[in-house]
């Protein structure tokens, strides 16, 4: 009884795309730190980003159950039977309704983006993933992100501009890069995003361009002159980012899955906010 109920405790834990959870947390907490949160208010951004992080995951597996099985997706708990579907829902819908109610801690504007954030994700597991569209949810979620940081503060100060355009960018580059693994088996079930329309090397050159103009937005849009960690950040992903895209093909031509360009993207990602961190220019 034990080994099954940890089993498809394990099995919950991996439906909820764990990886990306705790990187997009991690940057957040990062970026509340570099825009000057107390440790307490770090921590409650972080839970309320979280919570919205396993919602998106949970109701994507849960929406998605039947296409993975169809293709014979070994990555994917509930297509491979170690959990059952409907507790994958539950908990996607319990972790929707946690995301508001932790963001009040802050203050009821940035529980307000944060939702908004939340609900444009929640439109591409459905139905925008399907569509031409597909990038908005990301681009609009992902620039939602840094505001509701910025909202969180005490005296709600307006977020930046380039910050938010950094946020959009940023989020266009993680779903190209993120589809891209994907693109045979989504083809072979009927999802026919932006990505899928472009193809994988449009798709490519699509993220690239998207992930190198976040970081010169992050570099050149805070006040002053950049410094040499700025400089270091945009060396760093002109480097990151042709090299996970190099792993990703190469997996591809040997036949099997890689995810080398969507770490690349969030390594970029984690580069960008230590950037803002060290150089404590946000607000």
């Amino acid at each position: 009884m034990t080994r099954l109920v940890l089993r498809h405790g394990l099995g919950l834990l991996r439906a909820s795309h764990p990886e990306p959870a705790v990187a997009v947390t991690t940057v957040t907490v990062l970026l509340a730190v570099g825009v000057g949160h107390r440790p307490a208010g770090a921590l409650a951004v972080g839970a309320a980003v979280l919570a919205s992080q396993l919602a998106v995951g949970w109701t994507n597996d849960w929406l998605d159950a039947g296409r993975d099985a169809v293709a014979g997706r070994a990555d994917k708990p509930v297509a491979t039977g170690a959990v059952r579907r409907d507790p994958v829902g539950v908990a996607g819908v319990l972790a929707a309704l946690a995301t508001p109610v932790l963001a009040l801690i802050s203050n009821a504007t940035a529980a307000a983006c944060l939702t908004a954030a939340l609900v444009s994700a929640l439109l591409y597991n459905w139905p925008l993933k399907r569509t031409p569209l597909s990038v908005l949810p990301y681009m609009i979620s992902f620039a939602a992100l840094p505001a509701f940081i910025v909202l969180a503060l005490p005296g709600a100060p307006a977020p930046p501009a380039w910050l938010v355009v950094a946020g959009a960018l940023l989020g266009g580059g993680a779903h190209f890069a993120n589809v891209l693994p994907d693109l045979d088996d989504d083809a072979r079930t009927g999802v026919r995003g932006l990505p899928h329309r472009l193809g994988a090397a449009g798709s490519r050159l699509a993220a690239m361009a998207l992930l190198l103009t976040a970081t010169l937005v992050l570099v050149l849009g805070p006040p002053g002159p950049p410094g040499w960690v700025g400089w270091a950040a945009l060396a760093t992903a002109a480097v990151v980012l042709p090299a996970g895209w190099y792993v990703s093909r190469a997996a591809q031509r040997r036949g099997s899955r890689s995810v080398g360009a969507f770490r690349a993207v969030m390594l970029v990602a984690v580069v960008d906010v230590l950037l803002l961190v060290l150089g404590g220019r946000v607000v």
